[in-house]
């Protein structure tokens, strides 16, 4: 019975020890638990915060950003204007040189213009003086304005002279054109004259040549046709002769030479039976 009592004790013993450690065990995971949970509430809120301080960061890049694009913008518009107001004093420190150059140019003009009207003013007191021993004029201007008219009369007459002789140069300009191409043309007749001339030369040679021929046959015509008269005369009188000797009778015409030269040897073969 101890034993047994052991035993029970034992398992007993045992048994709560394990009850004991589960309770250990249970506890610490409950303790686990909340502290994971505890964690994982801080992680959330870690993130949330996170999340926030991201999307903050992210507002103020984009501000960032943008005031630096505001910047570089108004940095290129002050850079574009300080160009053009650089363009702008080269520009008229340009125009200032240039009009002071004109300016300086108009002023040694003007003193030339004075020196001149001093030169001038000789004239002026030569003119002063024409007038008054002349009694045609009342003021220097008239006189003048009568130079001028006289002036141009005399610029109407030579460009009249002008355009008369710029005519007369084309007219003669023209006259040597025609007589050129006459020369020409009657250099090209001359030619044609020649070729014509030795064509018909050539032609005179070719008529003679045919003429001579032609009155060569007929000359030999003309003594053909005398030996064959002389021949139908000769055939003629032998073939009467035969014929009024051998006292034959034939109605061979007299014109029919051919068959008078036929008969005349029959007649002989007859004659000497």
């Amino acid at each position: 019975m101890p034993d047994r009592e052991d035993d029970f004790l034992t398992s007993a013993t045992r048994l709560l020890e394990k009850r004991r450690e589960m309770a250990e065990v249970e506890q610490a995971l409950s303790t686990q638990k909340e502290e994971f949970q505890m964690k994982a509430e801080s992680l959330q809120q870690r993130r949330t915060e996170l999340e926030q301080k991201e999307e903050k960061l992210k507002d103020s890049l984009f501000k960032f950003d943008k005031f630096l694009k505001e910047n570089d913008s108004k940095r290129k518009r002050a850079l574009h204007k300080a160009t053009e107001e650089r363009q702008l004093a080269a520009h008229k420190e340009s125009e200032a040189l240039r009009l002071q150059a004109e300016n300086q140019e108009l002023m040694h003009r003007k003193k030339s213009l004075l020196r001149q009207q001093e030169k001038n003013s000789i004239y002026q007191r030569y003119l002063q003086r024409v007038l008054e021993r002349t009694e045609e004029f009342q003021e220097v201007q008239e006189m003048i304005d009568r130079f001028n008219t006289l002036m141009a009369t005399q610029n109407k007459l030579l460009k009249r002279e002008l355009v008369n002789q710029e005519q007369t140069e084309r007219e003669k300009a023209r006259l040597l054109h025609y007589q050129e191409e006459t020369r020409s043309q009657i250099l090209e007749l001359n030619n044609q004259i020649a070729e014509l001339q030795s064509d018909l030369e050539k032609s005179r040679a070719v008529v003679f040549h045919w003429e001579s021929r032609w009155a060569q046959i007929q000359n030999t015509a003309a003594e053909n046709t005398l030996r064959l008269g002389r021949i139908r005369m000769a055939t003629l009188n032998l073939f009467q002769n035969i014929s009024k000797q051998m006292n034959l009778k034939t109605e061979i015409s007299m014109e029919d030479t051919e068959a008078q030269l036929e008969k005349i040897p029959e007649a002989d073969k007859v004659g000497m039976t």
